[in-house]
């Protein structure tokens, strides 16, 4: 298909663009940007008013197929992926059974291959069967489609494994993924440990769970090399120390998620499982510092973490109910609302942290509009206000904080491979399309 993508605001971090441009695009692959760009034969839209940018890439799902399909599946996760903006998502290696080995890996690529409604770029596991004790075999997974690898959910608290994990790793190039947490100092807690833990009566968690484990990798990727993409982060200690490591010139990165930079640990008094999630929410002086950190770049990445389960699940008490919550389809909408639309980052560096970084994290080919790239992009209206309706969503769960919060911009419609993949009723109000 071959269209030509008239008076958007293209916003392009990867290429330094932020202005109003036409974009031309033929077959699968973006053929040119600029401006004033005559129509050659192809479908035209009129952009106006809406912004354009890469593909938007979230390299933290947990799709929880194979095993956990009551809770979510691959089709419905990434149609909730597509219906919040996303041509791209890196899924999560602890489904039952693991991605841990070539089977499992293929399976999962086959599934995405027929069902997806984006791409969907696998991690896979650190260890065998995510249980730290002995790596997988890192060059075998990659040549069959493993972008990254991760125990997600579980740390590797054997610094020897992690050793070798990172060694192994470094020769091809490719990031292991810290789930940072201190498991002993973890383990039984519910929130954040501090005065609403105490005021609530709920066992904490303390913040130096996840800043020891932190320092701990730093120091081991000091001495060994390889590169560590930290996920969640979310305190105020942890950002200080990849800051610092950063500046030594340590190749490490890292990702928040939305729910880190919009709540904090009071929300929970009201008891609901919606809010209890690992990491844990944090003070409002680690939600501070989380936005400093994505304003001065030390946090390179927003990522959802969408972690779906079933509203029985859910419905149990705040001891057993699981962690996690849904984020693929409020992400948009809370970046700019909270982030954006606020004045706190430019919406370059806010739609740098969810395109063109987190290609660079994993390393795959997108996240930009250059002459000759994929034709992944997203559409975003970013006045369009809307009320969050869990009913509404696209994914298998409902899990989700932010029901009812009115929110300031939302993704409209994507285009991937050079195709209109999505494109809501929001984006039909704003577009003329005239065939030529």
């Amino acid at each position: 298909m071959n269209m030509l993508l008239k008076n958007a605001h293209v916003i392009d971090p990867a290429n330094n663009i932020d202005e109003t441009l036409d974009v031309r695009i033929k077959g699968d692959l973006i053929s040119e940007t600029g401006k004033n760009l005559e129509l050659q034969g192809e479908e035209m839209y009129d952009l106006s008013g809406l912004w354009l940018t890469p593909g938007l890439i979230d390299m933290h799902v947990h799709l929880r197929e194979p095993g956990g399909t009551a809770k979510e599946t691959i089709e419905t996760g990434t149609a909730a992926a597509r219906a919040g903006g996303f041509t791209s998502v890196c899924c999560m290696a602890n489904t039952n059974p693991v991605v841990d080995n070539v089977n499992t890996l293929t399976y999962v690529n086959a599934i995405a291959q027929i069902k997806a409604n984006t791409n969907v770029f696998p991690v896979a596991a650190v260890t065998k069967n995510l249980e730290g004790k002995e790596i997988t075999n890192m060059h075998q997974l990659m040549q069959n489609g493993a972008v990254a690898f991760s125990d997600d959910g579980k740390p590797i608290s054997n610094t020897k494994v992690l050793r070798y994990a990172l060694h192994y790793s470094s020769m091809f190039d490719v990031p292991i993924i810290s789930h940072c947490e201190d498991s002993y100092l973890f383990e039984g807690g519910i929130m954040n440990e501090g005065y609403y833990s105490t005021l609530f009566g709920m066992q904490g968690i303390p913040y130096v769970s996840e800043s020891i484990a932190v320092a701990r990798e730093l120091e081991l990727l000091r001495f060994i090399g390889g590169r560590i993409h930290f996920a969640h982060i979310t305190t105020a200690r942890s950002i200080e120390l990849i800051r610092r490591a950063k500046n030594e010139g340590l190749n490490v990165t890292c990702e928040t998620a939305p729910h880190y930079f919009t709540l904090t640990d009071e929300v929970l008094k009201d008891y609901e499982t919606c809010y209890k999630v690992n990491p844990p929410l944090k003070s409002e002086e680690d939600r501070l510092a989380v936005i400093e950190g994505l304003v001065d770049g030390t946090i390179d990445v927003i990522a959802t973490d969408h972690a779906p389960h079933t509203t029985d699940e859910k419905a149990l008490d705040m001891n057993q109910a699981p962690f996690g919550m849904v984020g693929l389809e409020t992400a948009v909408g809370l970046v700019l609302t909270k982030l954006v639309h606020s004045g706190i980052m430019t919406p370059a560096k806010a739609i740098a942290c969810m395109s063109c970084n987190p290609a660079s994290v994993v390393k795959i080919n997108r996240g930009s509009l250059s002459a000759g790239s994929i034709a992944d992009l997203s559409i975003i209206n970013p006045e369009l206000e809307w009320i969050v309706d869990s009913s509404e969503f696209k994914s298998r769960a409902r899990n989700t904080p932010f029901e009812g919060f009115k929110l300031k911009g939302k993704a409209v419609a994507t285009i991937r491979n050079g195709c209109i993949d999505y494109d809501s009723t929001n984006f039909h109000s704003h577009i003329a399309k005239n065939l030529v």
